[in-house]
């Protein structure tokens, strides 16, 4: 092998090792920055992560809410008509935030109920996310796949 071809070979095989790198760490931060989003029915049955930030997502059921007097702080149960998760919030909700509303909610799970630090609401009163129509209907299979055992 000549010498030219030798350090051409090392400066291909140096470039390829540095995207690889770069390749490898990109991966590993997009990793460590996904959030899932759960039901409740899959956040009961285990499938959320233990002691990391996931998105609960499903419906405020109706007459759960209730409010610290003299704080921010919210108590209300996140439903997806088959199972429920409480969850407590410290903050400043949304102003479409109401008993029947869809909400995601970002946080971890706490003690038994979900802390949230971030609550999203739907925009308009037909409108629900598609991650929350679709854990709603696959928790609605997993119930009816239950019962037929």
């Amino acid at each position: 092998m000549t010498p030219t071809r030798k350090r051409r070979l090392i400066a291909v095989s140096l470039i390829l090792l540095a995207v690889a790198v770069a390749a490898a760490l990109t991966a590993l931060a997009l990793s460590r920055n996904m959030s899932y989003l759960f039901s409740p029915s899959e956040v009961l049955a285990g499938k959320a992560p233990d002691g990391s930030s996931f998105r609960l997502g499903g419906v405020v059921l109706e007459h759960s809410i209730q409010r610290a007097p003299g704080s921010l702080t919210v108590d209300f149960v996140v439903t997806d008509r088959f199972h429920d998760m409480p969850v407590q919030y410290t903050g400043v909700l949304p102003d479409l935030f109401r008993e029947g509303q869809s909400i995601i909610a970002t946080g971890r799970m706490q003690d038994g109920h979900f802390a949230a630090r971030e609550v999203l609401a739907k925009h308009d009163e037909t409108y629900m996310p598609k991650e929350v129509a679709d854990a709603i209907r696959k928790a609605e299979a997993a119930k009816k796949a239950r019962a037929s055992d």
